[in-house]
């Protein structure tokens, strides 16, 4: 392999001839040999634009010769689009700060710009990465700020979407199966009647909430350490330069950046983060359960509960002929179970915020932006190939309402407590139903168990029950 020379405060490394990264790159490559985990294209991303819009800024200002300036904008803007993502190679689990990603990002940015101008790769005139890929800005705010352009751009335009979707879907369902009737389930046992289409009501309020607890962290992502530099106080950064920055990242982006009202805040602690992360999970938390109940409801198909169907989409076992698995399902729960494992590693390094800095960003980064993916992913998935399909068994869930012993409970305003449980505990025994033990005991006329047992009926809201029937 063909290497080059190049030099550094440390000394002088080989690094491979065309690699478009540096020496500082390399050696922190060699330092972090952990995961194999790199940073995220919408990451990659993020930290591109900000490059481009200081570059852009600096140009504007006289900061940056004309061709030099052109030529990092060039470059910038390929980095952002996915050029050069092979030239990230720096793991997760590295410098807390994200120097190393910073600086990975400034050599491959000059490099490539030297590149345009004629230059040789790895060359660090006429552009250079700390003097003018990096000029008016630190690690200790660029990397923060790519953490929040990344978050809040997958934010609004992919996992709120993405749970929007689904929202309509369920909603969908919620119409369609308002008319069905079915058995209401409490501690896993028979509770008392209600309607297929207000279970699955529920489920799409829960996708709601979840959607605005979403937009209400949005205001704290759209906020940027920009302008902080190494410490908060904005050494080398004028503040001109960093308004004209964030503007171009708010026009590039169409979200509403704004500078951080501390910059102190903004450097030293990742609580934007970690709010948003705390959305995330509860969300995870709410497919988690809306997937099991439809696992659940979907059981069978002749010797579960068997209340509704889900598209068949796979063969389901290496050894059982026929059978069709739940995967939807199942796969969201396992992308929940990940969300919520990923908020915990996100909550311990939001606490390492030493004095004027955060030193777990890499892994903040990492987790909050895998989450977005993942819950985005997994919500189009849930709504495209499940929820979209079911269809519900209107005889088997109307078949369980007649066999519930729960009907007793529209016999206690007549009877009392007491002796609807009886009634239950009598039906349980016999095999009868409710109705039928309440017509032999001639407690109530047939006319009278026809009002008081009537399931839409108690599916009503307000229905009174001690008049029904009277």
């Amino acid at each position: 392999m063909k290497t080059r020379i190049e030099k550094d405060s440390l000394g002088t490394k080989e690094v491979p001839a065309d690699a478009l990264f540096g020496i500082q790159t390399l050696r922190a490559v060699e330092n972090f040999p952990v995961s194999g985990w790199r940073f995220s294209r919408s990451f990659i991303r993020a930290l591109a634009l900000i490059k481009k819009a200081a570059a852009q800024v600096n140009l504007e200002r006289g900061g940056l010769d004309a061709n030099a300036g052109a030529a990092i904008v060039r470059a910038a803007q390929e980095v952002a689009e996915g050029a050069w993502d092979d030239q990230f190679p720096v793991d997760i689990f590295q410098t807390g700060s994200g120097t190393s990603t910073n600086m990975n990002a400034n050599e491959v940015i000059a490099s490539r710009a030297n590149e345009i101008l004629g230059g040789a790769r790895g060359a660090k005139s006429p552009v250079h990465p700390n003097d003018h890929v990096n000029k008016g800005q630190s690690s200790n705010d660029v990397i923060p700020s790519a953490i929040h352009v990344a978050a809040l751009e997958s934010l609004v335009k992919d996992v709120i979407p993405a749970l929007e979707l689904l929202g309509a879907a369920l909603k969908e369902k919620a119409e369609a199966f308002d008319p069905i009737l079915k058995i209401g389930r409490t501690h896993l046992q028979d509770a008392v009647p209600m309607r297929l289409g207000q279970e699955f009501g529920g489920y799409a309020s829960q996708v709601a909430h979840g959607v605005q607890r979403l937009k209400n962290v949005q205001p704290h992502l759209a906020e940027l350490a920009l302008g902080g530099t190494a410490v908060g106080t904005g050494l080398n950064a004028n503040p001109a330069f960093i308004d004209g920055v964030i503007a171009r990242l708010g026009s590039e982006t169409g979200l509403p950046f704004v500078g951080a009202p501390s910059r102190f805040e903004a450097l030293a602690s990742r609580d934007a983060c970690v709010e948003a992360s705390g959305a995330l999970k509860t969300v995870a938390v709410s497919l988690m359960k809306i997937a099991n109940d439809i696992r659940w409801l979907s059981s069978g198909p002749r010797c579960g509960i068997g209340e509704i169907e889900i598209p068949s989409l796979q063969p389901g076992s290496s050894i059982m002929p026929g059978k069709v698995n739940p995967v939807i399902p199942e796969a969201v729960c396992m992308a929940a179970a990940q969300v919520i494992g990923a908020d915990t590693a996100i909550t311990v390094g939001g606490q390492a915020g030493n004095f004027e800095l955060n030193v777990m960003k890499p892994m903040i980064a990492h987790n909050l932006l895998t989450s977005m993916s993942i819950l985005a992913n997994v919500a189009r998935l849930f709504a495209d190939k499940c929820v979209k399909g079911i269809k519900a068994n209107k005889d088997i869930t109307e078949g369980f309402i007649e066999k519930s012993l729960a009907m007793c409970t529209a016999l206690a305003p007549k009877l009392g407590y007491d002796k609807a449980a009886e009634i239950a505990k009598e039906a349980y025994a016999t095999g009868k139903t409710v109705r039928q033990v309440a017509l032999e005991k001639k407690l109530l006329t047939e006319k009278e168990l026809a009002a008081v047992l009537d399931a839409r009926a108690m599916t009503e809201p307000g229905m009174t029950l001690e008049g029904a029937g009277g």
